[in-house]
Formats: structure tokens, C-alpha cells, sequence
């Protein structure tokens, strides 16, 4: 561990003076000097992904991440640093893993334990079976077949060579292409098949359980090598009963290749995982920059600090919550006094849909009505909780005047998605304007999904995820194996930093809060003449 600067705050007349213009540019000039010359977001970027590593909700890892995180914050004179937990369920952890093809020749495999899934209990060793396993009506084909063996569940296909540049950056088209209002679609067919698809896994997980099957393995999403390990048994009395493990794409077409030829191969599988129950609870960081004025309320940026273990979750998301961190860095060091109280949050849970920030939605935002289906209980609720009606705000709803959130790799920011609140528009046009020769001066009507934003976003909170260069995120990074510190682009993370800094104290010293939509109130189905779809959801 490094030595660490100790945090130095400017005179007394700077801190104590802050401009009420909408746009302060000697603020932002002093917070580009101290987020380019004086950065330190690249340790704080190594020691997170090279020294903790991948972040798997409630495992060891995200223990220590968690600590170091408050750790960093209060170094850096931040107020009310705290840890806030909630409900989640079992940590997870992979010890050591094999996987080898024992006939009809030795091979060592490519491979890696689904997360949440049972430990081998030592090496066990079988033939395969393919049998695809996507959809419930598949169970019924199989049955009386899967006795002793090692499944194959995923259909092979026959791979395919990539089309475009891995690599890439946005242009002024596709830019613009951002810039187009989506109207919202609101379908209760699509929910009902989102809903079952949700149940599928653990209903497959019972039916191999109880064919006699030894174990399973699906074939990884991407080819190239690269493995993933994703799973979602988290609950406690919920863990699956067979051990998973996810097999490179080549090798798994390799296995299906050779049973398909002749005789089936025999796998051999050791998957030493560890389950931790100590403390079921997952938490959430939190650290305040205070304002002067208690009546104003505060607004907040936040990124996930979880992560998958394929590797060291390095853009996905150790870049954002360093951007976040770096920020708070910067405005604490600069010792501004903001009207709003600035809230930094480093979110657990995400990884599972959401979770950390639906929580701290739900204890001080707002609530949304209970389930009235007893069954839908057990789905994760990210599946349900926007189809609660109705919304019911905290007191602290009205304090919450904006939230930004950092979640997409480590791409240069190009501007920010207005989620569909137009009247932000002219008002992010006019803070970005001071970046345009950075390369961010996009404000983009189209909004974005599937991130900490959106349950904020969904009852009413002015929340906003920005536009970062894609880079290789999707193509090849997202929760793989390759997703380590080596394809972090510290230049352009350094540039998002500065401008969520400055983006943080605007609306914090803005003399009014940024406009919100309506509360939401249930909607009228988007297309009310709509069947169901007789094609379940095929799992991957």
C-alpha cells in the first residue's frame, strides 16, 4: 500500500466564497488543475483492482473493498462516512478450479465455477450429455437420460468471427443518433415472459437435481477464450443443488463436436468455492461533502463497487467508483462550501439487479406498494418492484434535487442522457459547455437502462447516467475474464472526474433544483390488444 498525500484545503477565502453564477468557470478551472496536474486516481484505480480484485456481493473481497473505500474517504476529509447495510444473502467465493477433458484425449479446459453454485465436494469425474436445456419444455425430453453424467445445458452453435472493430469511440453520428426521444413501452405480456424467465434457472437447477445429474456446464456467451461466471442463487435456502461451471465457447463446441461423433467425452471437475454466511447483509458506502443550507437538500453521484470474479471488475465497476471517488477527492481537497450537501455513494448489490440502490431508494426516497402475489416473493426484485403501484415518497423525497451515475467502462465522458426530462436539457447544455474541447457536449434525449440510476429515476428523482465512449466494453470487457486494470484508459477517466466534479457542485450551488418529472403514477398499457407469446425465453 502506498503512502497516501494528507489532504490539504485552500485558504479560508476560497472555501468560504463560491460564485452564484449558473456556470462558475473559475470553479472549474481550479477543478480541472487539481483533476489533471495533481490526479490520484490511478492508485486508487490500481490498489482496487490489482490488490482486492473482483468484488462479488457479500464475498471477502467486497469485505475489504468496502473498508478501504471508507477508509479513502475519510483521508480525504469527507463528513458522515458511513457503511449502510441491507438485506442480500450468501457471499462467494472460488478457492481454486479445474476442468479437464479426460477422454478421449487429456485437455485442460478453459473454465470457471457459476457463481453461487455448490462446491464438487473434490474432483468428480463423468461422461458428458448435450442436452440442451433453454426452455421448461425441454425438461420432458430428457428425462430418465441425465443420470451420472455431466450436462451440457447450452445449444452449441457454430461460432462466428467478429464483423466490426472490437474497439471503438463515438462520432459526431452516432452522437447525434443518441439525441432521439423514446417514448416509454409499458406491456404486460413482456412482463409476464420476464417474470418466468427469472424462474427458469432454478427450476432447471431442481430437474437435473432430481434427474441424478452430477453437475452441469453452459458454454460462454462470447467466444475468444472468454468466461464470465454469473449466477444469481444468492439467497440464503436458495443456493442451487448442482455445481455449474461455465466452459470457454471453443471448448464446449469441442465437447459437443466429439459427442455428436462418437462416443462422449469424460469431463473431470473440481470446483472448490466457498460460501460466506457470517453477515447476510450487504452494504452500501456513503460520505457527504456538508452544504450551508440544511433547506436546500443535496444531490448525490454514485457508482457499484461490486463486481463479478472472472477478473478484477476493473471497468465494470471499479472504473466508475473511481471516478466518483476521485471526484470527492477533488471537491474536498478544494475545500469548497456547495449550498447542497454533495453525497457520494458507492453501491453494493447492483451485479444481482440493482439492489443497493433500490434499498436506499426504498429506506429514504420513496416506497412503492407491496407484492400481492406470494410467489413473486421469491423473484428478484428488480422484476417487480416498477410494477408496484402505487409510489409512496419519503420525506426525504424532495431532498434528493439530482443524482448522476458513472457505470459504462472507462470511456472518455461525451455528454449525459437526459432520460426523457427535456426540461434539463438547455441546463446540461449550458454545464457542458466549458468541456466541448474535451470532447463532451452532448446532452442526448434517449435514455439509458440498466443501471443505479434507474430505480431512482422511477419515482421521480432527477437522475441521470452519462455518455462514455463505448471503448471495448461491450464487445469483449463486460464482466469477463479480460476485465482487469490493463484496459482501463486512465486519461479519459481522469476528464470524467473532472467534469462530474464540476457537474456535482452546479447543481449543488444552483439556486433552484433541477427540474423532475411527475411522480409516476401506474400507466396504461402501451398496446392493449397484445397475445401472449407462445416462445418462452431461452436461457443462455
Amino acid at each position: 500500500m502506498w503512502k497516501w498525500l494528507n489532504v490539504v484545503f485552500l485558504a479560508a477565502s476560497i472555501s468560504t466564497s463560491f460564485a452564484a453564477t449558473e456556470v462558475d468557470r473559475g470553479a472549474i478551472n481550479q477543478i480541472i488543475d487539481e483533476g489533471f496536474h495533481h490526479s490520484e486516481l490511478a492508485p486508487t484505480a490500481q490498489y482496487l483492482t490489482d490488490r482486492i480484485g473482483g468484488r462479488l456481493t457479500n464475498s471477502p473481497q467486497m469485505r475489504a473493498a468496502e473498508a478501504w473505500a471508507q477508509a479513502r474517504f475519510r483521508a480525504w476529509g469527507l463528513k458522515n462516512v458511513r457503511a449502510e447495510g441491507f438485506e442480500f444473502g450468501r457471499g462467494w467465493s472460488i478457492e481454486r478450479s479445474s476442468v479437464r477433458m479426460m477422454t478421449p484425449r487429456l485437455l485442460g479446459l478453459r473454465a470457471i465455477p457459476v457463481a453461487w453454485t455448490p462446491p464438487t465436494k473434490g474432483t468428480i469425474s463423468a461422461p458428458i450429455i448435450v442436452a440442451p436445456l433453454g426452455r421448461e419444455r425441454d425438461f420432458e425430453k430428457w428425462k430418465g437420460q441425465l443420470s451420472g453424467r455431466i450436462v451440457l445445458v447450452t445449444r452449441p452453435d457454430e461460432g462466428s468471427e467478429p464483423a466490426e472493430p472490437p474497439f471503438r469511440r463515438y462520432d459526431a453520428e452516432r452522437l447525434a443518433e443518441l439525441d432521439t426521444y423514446q417514448p416509454p413501452v409499458e406491456s404486460e405480456v413482456a412482463r409476464r415472459k420476464t417474470l418466468k424467465m427469472a424462474q427458469f434457472e432454478a427450476r432447471r437447477d431442481a430437474f437435473l437435481a432430481a434427474e441424478g445429474a452430477l453437475a452441469w456446464a453452459r458454454m460462454s456467451y462470447r467466444d475468444g477464450g472468454l468466461l464470465h461466471g454469473e449466477g444469481y442463487g444468492y439467497k440464503a435456502g436458495e443456493t442451487p443443488e448442482l455445481p455449474g461451471v461455465e466452459i470457454a465457447a471453443e471448448d464446449y463446441r469441442r465437447l459437443a463436436r466429439l459427442a455428436k461423433a462418437g462416443e462422449a467425452p469424460v469431463l473431470e471437475i473440481l470446483s472448490d468455492v466457498r460460501f460466506h454466511d457470517e453477515d447476510m447483509k450487504a452494504y452500501n458506502i456513503l460520505a457527504d461533502i456538508p452544504g450551508t443550507d440544511a433547506r436546500a437538500g443535496y444531490v448525490m453521484a454514485g457508482a457499484h463497487l461490486d463486481s463479478w470474479v472472472a477478473a478484477d471488475g476493473a471497468q465494470d465497476n471499479a472504473a466508475g467508483s473511481v471516478i466518483v471517488m476521485e471526484a470527492a477527492r477533488i471537491l474536498s481537497k478544494l475545500g469548497f462550501r456547495p449550498r447542497r450537501t454533495i453525497r457520494f455513494a458507492l453501491w453494493n448489490g447492483e451485479e444481482q439487479a440493482l439492489l443497493g440502490s433500490m434499498a436506499y431508494v426504498e429506506r429514504h426516497v420513496a416506497t412503492r406498494a407491496p407484492l400481492a402475489d406470494a410467489e413473486q416473493e421469491r423473484i428478484n426484485p428488480y422484476f417487480t418492484w416498477r410494477s408496484r403501484w402505487p409510489i409512496t415518497p419519503r420525506p426525504g423525497h424532495k431532498d434528493l434535487v439530482a443524482y448522476f451515475n458513472l457505470d459504462n467502462g472507462s470511456g472518455k465522458l461525451r455528454g449525459i442522457h437526459a432520460e426523457g426530462n427535456l426540461a434539463v436539457v438547455p441546463i446540461f447544455q449550458e454545464w457542458l459547455a466549458p468541456f466541448a474541447s474535451m470532447g463532451a457536449g452532448t446532452v442526448a434525449a434517449a435514455p439509458t437502462g440498466g443501471t443505479d440510476h434507474v430505480f431512482m429515476q422511477a419515482v421521480g428523482i432527477p437522475a441521470f447516467q452519462f455518455i462514455q465512449d463505448p471503448l471495448d466494453y461491450d464487445s469483449r470487457i463486460h464482466h469477463s475474464s479480460l476485465d482487469s486494470f490493463d484496459h482501463l484508459k486512465l486519461e479519459d477517466m481522469r476528464q470524467a472526474s473532472v467534469i462530474l466534479a464540476s457537474f456535482l457542485l452546479m447543481a449543488a450551488q444552483r439556486e433552484e433544483p433541477l427540474p423532475r418529472m411527475p411522480l409516476p403514477t401506474e400507466p396504461n398499457e402501451t398496446n392493449p390488444y397484445a397475445y401472449e407469446d407462445e416462445e418462452e425465453g431461452v436461457s443462455r
